[in-house]
């Protein structure tokens, strides 16, 4: 299994984000193999694959939470100000007593300071993040009592107060009722027509073949990476599926690149 060049972008898109020979993984264990190719500035691009397939780690290591074990991976023209980050909500703390407005006006610590107060400003701007996601009204609520599609509603509206460049989304429809999918989808449709970078992991496949116009189908490694419907073809599913399968859990440990 050779993981070579993927995708590149042309037809005078800009780059956003340039993978020369990226390496991932946990302490000095491969999770993702030698990935090469590049995202355009304001791309709406899935990444597939089957369970295990290093779908989490690459979107870890694009956020910065996660240095390569090798290779280079750069972001053009960006900050971590300009990078939001929505992970899988299995991660997220219920039990902590903060409210609905509280965990949204988090998103806007880059302007207000981790533990700075909110101005006058803030505090609209958090009341229309919410009412944007349709949760008007459990602003007081503590989030540990929300249900799971109120729960990712709310986490939608911190990234709109984030006001990223450049989203980060990993399985944000995973349990989802079709009605909070259909409008967080609508969400993302704007982000995109917004010039924004949207990057999400996504396991739906016919959710993907619809609003998502490009994807990366991974296996460890890139098994295709361009055009959805070209990407999720039968052959190249089933090729990820035993890519997947195959993979030796004891391989050799990487020595780190400096």
């Amino acid at each position: 299994m050779g993981g070579g060049v993927c995708s590149f972008v042309g037809g005078g898109m800009s780059v956003a984000l340039q993978l020369n020979d990226v390496t991932l993984g946990y302490e000095r264990h491969p999770a993702v193999h030698h990935l090469t190719g590049s995202i355009a500035r304001g791309e709406l691009l899935a990444i597939c694959g089957p369970n295990g397939a290093g779908k989490s780690t690459l979107l870890k290591a694009l956020s910065g939470a996660l240095e390569p074990l090798g290779g280079q991976l750069a972001w053009q023209d960006c900050t971590a100000r300009d990078i939001a980050f929505l992970p899988q909500m299995v991660e997220i703390d219920r039990s902590f007593p903060i409210t609905v407005f509280d965990m949204v006006a988090m998103g806007d610590w880059q302007r207000s300071g981790l533990f700075g107060s909110i101005g006058r400003r803030a505090k609209q701007a958090t009341f229309d993040a919410i009412a944007r996601v349709g949760l008007t009204g459990l602003e007081d609520r503590l989030i540990g009592t929300l249900s799971g599609g109120q729960m990712q509603r709310m986490l939608f509206a911190r990234l709109v107060m984030q006001d990223a460049a450049i989203l980060l989304l990993d399985e944000p429809f995973t349990a989802l009722d079709a009605n909070t999918t259909e409008d967080l989808l609508d969400l993302i449709a704007q982000w995109h027509q917004q010039g924004r970078t949207v990057i999400a992991v996504l396991h739906d496949f016919d959710l993907v073949r619809q609003h998502f116009p490009r994807t990366l189908l991974l296996a460890r490694e890139c098994v295709a990476w361009g055009d959805t419907q070209e990407t999720l073809s039968a052959l190249n599913l089933a090729q990820a599926r035993h890519m997947v399968e195959a993979f030796d859990r004891d391989a050799m440990i990487c020595a780190r690149v400096a």
